[in-house]
């Protein structure tokens, strides 16, 4: 019966698995082939038209393209964690006045959409005279209620206090704490949220198509949707772009999705 039950998961898995990673696949073979053929039937197997996809692709701006949301998600990451990870740690060592409305208003930014205040944080760039720059896609992020709220449950579950309290004994500063010593007990919750930010920021759309002004600015997501004219649409040279546009997320994943999943459930269990 044991036996029974393992082979049965595993046969499940395969059909998750199968029914996940199709739609990948599809997206591969169908770069492969022309715009007019992906519509005639739906292709099974690649096809050799890879190559022309690809130079119409780089034919475009494509590497500024890449180069601007590499920029942009790996800064956006970088200060959102950063930012993210002092906001838990002080949230739950320090007593201060107006602590809990603080963390009801993280918590209520995290109800709010982005598209409801795109008018205003578009107002607030032209008044710094920010917008013709990169910078309107990655202060965005620099203030995240989902990485505040993420990192204070994730120390709240994951790291004891007693270290805290035991470094102050010693005569730590509260920086030495953080990094030295706090940082490290919450790596595998930095590191989604690493992949989580890396993710959104990659492939935000709207802030990009708001901001963005100039063929220079594009981003992944914009540059692919210009590999279009008047009067036709390259699905192929799109699907190319797309599958491109991956490469970064699959590395970031694979490297680091011991990590993740680690996040993923650290804190379930607290000690």
């Amino acid at each position: 019966m044991k036996k029974l039950t393992s082979s049965l998961s595993y046969v499940i898995l395969a059909v998750i698995s199968f029914i996940s990673l199709f739609p990948f696949y599809m997206m591969i073979t169908m770069s492969t082939y022309k715009t007019e053929q992906i519509f005639q039937s739906m292709p099974f197997l690649p096809s050799d038209y890879f190559g022309k996809n690809i130079a119409t692709v780089f034919q475009s701006n494509f590497l500024q393209s890449y180069g601007n949301s590499l920029f942009i998600s790996v800064v956006s990451m970088a200060v959102c964690v950063l930012v993210s990870a002092m906001v838990g740690y002080a949230m739950l060592v320090y007593d201060f006045k107006f602590k809990k409305a603080l963390m009801n208003f993280i918590m209520l930014t995290m109800m709010v959409p982005t598209q409801i205040g795109i008018i205003g944080y578009m107002i607030e760039m032209r008044t710094l005279h920010l917008t013709g720059t990169l910078w309107p896609m990655i202060l965005l992020w620099f203030a995240n209620g989902f990485g505040a709220f993420w990192m204070i449950q994730f120390i709240n579950g994951s790291m004891p206090m007693e270290i805290v309290e035991s470094a102050r004994i010693d005569g730590a500063g509260e920086l030495k704490i953080f990094f030295g010593m706090v940082f490290p007990c919450i790596r595998p919750g930095v590191l989604t949220l690493c992949l989580l930010i890396f993710l959104w920021s990659w492939n935000s759309y709207l802030v990009p198509l708001v901001f963005v002004n100039n063929e220079s600015l594009n981003t992944i997501p914009i540059f692919i949707k210009s590999l279009a004219n008047a009067y036709r649409t390259d699905y192929g040279a799109q699907l190319s772009g797309l599958l491109l546009a991956t490469i970064p997320l699959l590395i970031m994943f694979i490297c680091g999705s011991k990590s993740f999943i680690k996040g993923l459930t650290a804190g379930a269990v607290k000690g």
